[in-house]
């Protein structure tokens, strides 16, 4: 409970050897460093993702993520259903 609210933890893991996980951080770092005004097939207020699949991107016992941007092309805006951290 938090504030007195019953709370259901999602949890997502993220696991590798050495070598996958530096392939993660260096997916995770060109998705950060994409310009995505420079995108021409991607739509104002879209977000560059990456959808990493299992059997092809992940093991086999994996579930399908998708990884992308918060800010929107064009307007730099997050999703609506975004809640910020509450930082205390």
């Amino acid at each position: 409970m938090l504030d007195g609210e019953k709370m259901k933890w999602k949890e997502i893991l993220i696991h590798g050897d050495p070598e996958g996980l530096k392939s993660f951080a260096q997916l995770l770092i060109k998705l950060a460093d994409t310009n995505q005004e420079n995108i021409d097939g991607l739509p104002v207020e879209a977000r560059e993702h990456i959808h990493l699949r299992p059997k092809f991107d992940l093991s086999e016992s994996s579930e399908e993520i998708i990884i992308g941007r918060l800010d929107a092309k064009g307007t730099g805006h997050f999703y609506d259903r975004y809640i910020e951290k509450n930082i205390r």
